[in-house]
């Protein structure tokens, strides 16, 4: 607090109280708000639910399209621009320099957008939600409380002196938002829960009018936003209540600081002894529990130590767990960053561990920051730890918006690293990763493959070339890796010869997961309507089998009844064996003519 005044910024709120109103007017109602700057907003819920529940309609007008549609990246980023920063703006924004929120929420959106229509571009799946959009969404989650503070105690909107803001009223706002989001999340789930049950009352009754609105997604995408956005509101108007369920939910997770601070005393002592060999014997990701359980071990200890000296807790078995866990953070990143070091040694780069490093490297961060605050303040910990922290929080945030952008190309170095490890014999064709290849190391990855098919050996050669083929990642897992196919055309067989297949039913055939992945296909007409499809992934393996059916409307689509899969046939060449249909007599029993057992025998 003291350094925060030196600075000229305190924890004073920016503007001035509104003033009483006189005597002639009607008095306003009373404020729940904990700061007396905000003055009561009665309209502020139904405005929030106003326009989450338009921005939820527009957001499914976006993404709506069929599933065999075109990749619209466009739309995606509309999409993701329009969800990003209405939920910023109703989360943030405050009726005095309600300017600011909307500023800060329509760039942060843009910002969101603009990485989402990048990923969206980059790897073949066209998928948008790729590392750098969660690296985005991780930027915006620690942005909005240190704007929310900015907001509040800052003179002018000179926004490049974060780390001066009185770190109160910063942790206040980051366990604030995650509390009435939370809430708001399950205020949405009671919301279609009821209305479901509004639903069926009426359907008893013969009304269906609910119960088609809840059948169409856009109605669904409006209930959900006016739900979300009316509980922001109301909570927000009620945030001396919110303020007491932090409390709560502080207290019950500082319970909880002593268990793990004990298990994890007792984990670090007991690898003297057993060693960290069985850590990378246990077939889990090691790293990643350790960061899961550092992540943790500073959640706990940030629910101990509160706001400030005057908000830590008072027992002092408490404030020493905090300090165990905060010191216990640098050992947990230390034998994280060893596991990821040890399984890059053994598989080389790729963009998660790329990522996995980054995330080792903030928590080791996090842990050298701890362990200086214990050493140096002692019992007191907590007050060098806290302005530690809120640089730290500034720092991430900075980190994850620049990785989120699309600076550094993580897809171009895996590339590079796997592509050196397969030409120097590191690793082996059959375990070489082609999947990686071909749909998650962007346009850096499908060129190593495209180098990779004019090589000289015909074996390489073919499986760069099915990886460029392969319309999905799935295509890639048979027993032998990637394997060149055929054109479907010259694949297909159609029995009886020389029938012709409707086109939308060759198109269902050519799509579906089977046939677009086996060597061998054979379609057999089993009469108006229906035709039965087998696969076989190559000579003397089993054979796959499906009934794919007209429907109503001219569409063709797979039954529901399920065939078993044989076991395999040595010798069979399903491209050229003799397939027949034949006509199979079952019995089963009957009442007055009407069947009621199935078939059997």
């Amino acid at each position: 607090m003291k350094q925060a005044q030196m600075w000229g910024m305190t924890d004073a709120p920016a503007t001035p109280p509104a003033p009483e109103s006189p005597r002639s007017v009607p008095a306003r109602p009373v404020s729940a708000r904990l700061d007396a700057a905000d003055a009561p907003w009665p309209l502020r819920p139904w405005i929030m639910a106003a326009i989450c529940a338009v921005a939820g309609l527009i957001f499914h007008h976006l993404i709506d399209r069929a599933w065999d549609a075109p990749d619209a990246p466009g739309r995606n980023a509309l999409a993701a621009f329009v969800a990003v920063a209405t939920i910023v703006f109703v989360l943030g924004v405050e009726l005095r320099r309600w300017h600011w929120a909307a500023g800060f929420a329509l760039l942060w959106g843009a910002v969101i957008g603009l990485i989402t229509w990048h990923s969206a571009g980059y790897n073949a799946s066209h998928s948008p939600v790729e590392w750098s959009f969660w690296s985005g969404i991780l930027a915006v989650l620690v942005a909005t409380p240190l704007f929310q503070t900015r907001r509040d105690v800052a003179p002018d909107w000179r926004f490049w002196t974060l780390w001066r803001m009185p770190y109160a009223r910063l942790h206040d706002h980051a366990w604030t938002d995650a509390v009435i989001g939370a809430a708001a999340l399950a205020f949405v789930g009671v919301t279609f829960l009821l209305t479901v049950l509004i639903g069926e009352m009426f359907h008893l009754i013969g009304i269906e009018v609910i119960r088609d609105l809840l059948n169409d997604e856009w109605f669904g995408w409006m209930l959900a936003g006016a739900a979300f956005g009316g509980a922001v509101g109301l909570l927000r108007e009620r945030d001396r209540l919110v303020a007491t369920l932090q409390r709560l939910v502080m207290t019950v997770l500082a319970v909880l600081a002593p268990v793990l601070a004990v298990a994890l005393i007792l984990f670090l002592l007991s690898l003297l002894g057993t060693g960290l060999q069985k850590l990378w014997d246990a077939g889990f990701s090691t790293a990643g529990l350790m960061l899961g359980v550092a992540a943790f071990a500073v959640l706990l200890a940030n629910a101990v130590i509160g706001n400030g000296a005057e908000d830590r807790s008072g027992s002092r078995a408490l404030h020493g767990a905090a300090a165990v866990l905060a010191v216990a953070v640098l050992p947990l990143a230390i034998i994280a960053a060893v596991s990821m070091g040890l399984r890059i040694g053994q598989y080389g780069w790729t963009p998660e561990r790329i990522w996995g490093v980054i995330a080792v490297a903030v928590a080791l961060a996090y842990g050298v920051s701890g362990l200086w605050a214990v050493a140096k303040g002692r019992e007191a910990f907590d007050d060098r730890l806290r302005p530690l922290q809120q640089k730290l929080a500034i720092g991430l945030m900075l980190l994850a918006a620049f990785l989120a952008l699309p600076i550094l190309d993580f897809g171009a170095i895996s590339a590079r690293d796997q592509l050196a490890r397969l030409k120097s014999g590191a690793v082996t064709e059959e375990k070489f990763d082609w999947a990686a290849m071909a749909f998650d190391f962007g346009p850096a990855g499908r060129a190593g493959l495209k180098a990779l098919a004019n090589s000289p050996g015909a074996a390489r050669a073919d499986k760069a070339k099915a990886a460029l083929q392969a319309k999905n990642r799935w295509d890639l897992t048979g027993p032998r890796g990637p394997v060149l196919l055929k054109p479907f055309a010259e694949r297909l067989r159609v029995v009886p010869q020389g029938q012709a297949l409707p086109p939308e039913a060759l198109k269902a055939i050519e799509s579906g997961y089977m046939c677009r992945r086996v060597a061998a296909c054979v379609a057999v007409r089993l009469g108006e309507g229906r035709i039965g499809v087998l696969g076989q992934d190559e000579p003397g393996a089993a054979v796959d089998s499906y009934i794919l059916v007209r429907g109503d409307k001219g569409d063709w689509r797979q039954d529901d009844g399920v065939f078993p899969k044989s076991a395999d046939r040595p010798g069979v060449d399903l491209s050229k064996a003799r397939i027949d249909v034949e006509t199979v007599a079952r019995r089963r029993i009957t009442v007055d003519g009407v069947p009621e057992s199935a078939p059997f025998e």
